[in-house]
This record gives C-alpha cells, structure tokens and sequence, in this order.
C-alpha cells in the first residue's frame, strides 16, 4: 500500500523562491483586480498556487497572504475549510468517487471499494507513480447519472467496477481518457486548478455540457407546449393570497 503523506518527514520551504513570487505576482494582480476588495481574492488565489505545486503548501498560503495584506492564519483557516485545496501532494488525477445516499445505492460503494483493492491505496492515498490519488466524496451533483466518478472534477456517468478499474489503468498508462461529458480529454490537477483560479483554457465549450437525464423536465415540458409564467406579467394575487400575507 502506498505510503500515506501525512507520514512524510521532508521539510517544504516557508516560502516561495524569488522566482516563482516574481512569475505568480502577474497572475496574482490580475485575479485581485477582479473584486472590489482584494480579501475577496482568496479563494482563486489559492487555486493559483495549487496550480504551482499540486497542493497548497506553506508557502503558498503565505504568498497569498503577502498578496492580500492579511495573515496566514487568516488564509490558513480558509484553504484548510474547503476540500477542493490540497494540503499535501497527491497524484495527477485526482479520482473521487461518489459514495453518497443514491450513487452508494446505485453501486458506488463497489466502485469505491473495487478501486482500494485495484490500486492498492486507502482513501487519500497516491498511487506510487504518481499519477492517482483517490477518494470517496459526498456528492459529485449529478444524481441523474448515478453512479459518477469525477477525475480533476470532471463527470464520468454511470459507471460500473470495470469500467472504473480500466479508467483509472488508461490513466496510469498516458492514455487519452474522455470524460462522459465536457471536454474531449482530461487535463492534469495543476492545469484544472489553474482553470479555477480563473484562467480560461478555451475549452469550457467542449463536448456534450448536458444529457438525456438532466433534460428529460425541459423535453416533457416543451413537448406539452409548457411555458415558465413571464415574471413581468404574473397574475395579480388572490385576495385570498393578501390575506395570507397580511396574517404574516
């Protein structure tokens, strides 16, 4: 079984080098003159700098906190909060599998388990060449296709034991691997952090963005001539409907 990271003893430096604070200031600048306060940066700031290392390290926590003008423990107490930051180095892929109530009923717990036992790893474990870390997650928020498999946060539907053991196997051997929906190939963990520290990489319009059961209330609507009631011509309210709302 690979070796957990929390078990590592290497030191990371405090800080960023000069070189890599000079190249991540222009990104920096750019992401905090989006908001009208720069505190209100932090969140794609820390993406930035997940883009830089695969985690967010120390220093980049304490980079984010010389962009802001704000403290580390401040910044620290956000980026050990929300789920989607790293806090030590992981693989390429990030493979998290749906265990919630309707994907683990759907089979996402085989799934789950069929991946700790294929790859040998334990939840929020790395693969030893690097290139898979895997997790089970609450909810991936496509109920519709249970059970999902999300690798760097993109949607892999309806998936089964094999078809995730083969996934992940393409992944490990560099091969081209397509999501059910979305962009035609996946991109590393750096490269999808980088994209939501807002960096566009041109291919949020790639590939099928919605399908069949997502759009099954819209087809029936369409198909019975339903129309959402225009909100600038709404019937006026029932004197029934006053009264309710008086007696509030």
């Amino acid at each position: 079984m690979s070796e957990h990271n929390e078990n590592t003893t290497e030191e990371t430096p405090a800080v960023f080098t000069d070189e890599v604070v000079a190249r991540l200031e222009q990104d920096a600048k750019e992401i905090i003159s989006r908001y009208p306060k720069p505190r209100s940066a932090l969140l794609p700031l820390l993406h930035l700098v997940q883009a830089e290392e695969g985690h967010v390290s120390q220093a980049g926590m304490q980079f984010c906190a010389d962009q802001l003008d704000t403290t580390l423990a401040e910044v620290r107490a956000v980026a050990t909060f929300y789920t989607m930051y790293r806090r030590e180095p992981g693989g390429d892929y990030q493979v998290g599998v749906c265990t919630n109530t309707l994907c683990a009923v759907m089979g996402g717990d085989e799934i789950f388990s069929a991946l700790k036992e294929h790859l040998d790893l334990a939840n929020g474990e790395t693969t030893e060449d690097g290139k898979v870390t895997l997790e089970h997650v609450e909810c991936n928020a496509a109920c519709d296709f249970a059970p999902v498999v999300m690798v760097n946060w993109e949607f892999f539907d309806n998936q089964t034991p094999a078809t995730a053991r083969q996934m992940v196997d393409d992944l490990r051997l560099g091969k081209d691997v397509a999501p059910t929906r979305g962009p035609a190939a996946l991109c590393t963990w750096k490269q999808a952090s980088r994209v939501l520290a807002g960096f566009d990489d041109g291919r949020a319009g790639e590939g099928v963005q919605a399908a069949a059961p997502s759009l099954a209330g819209l087809t029936l609507a369409r198909s019975n001539g339903w129309e959402a009631p225009d909100p600038r011509n709404l019937p006026a309210p029932s004197t029934d409907d006053q009264g309710e709302e008086g007696a509030k």
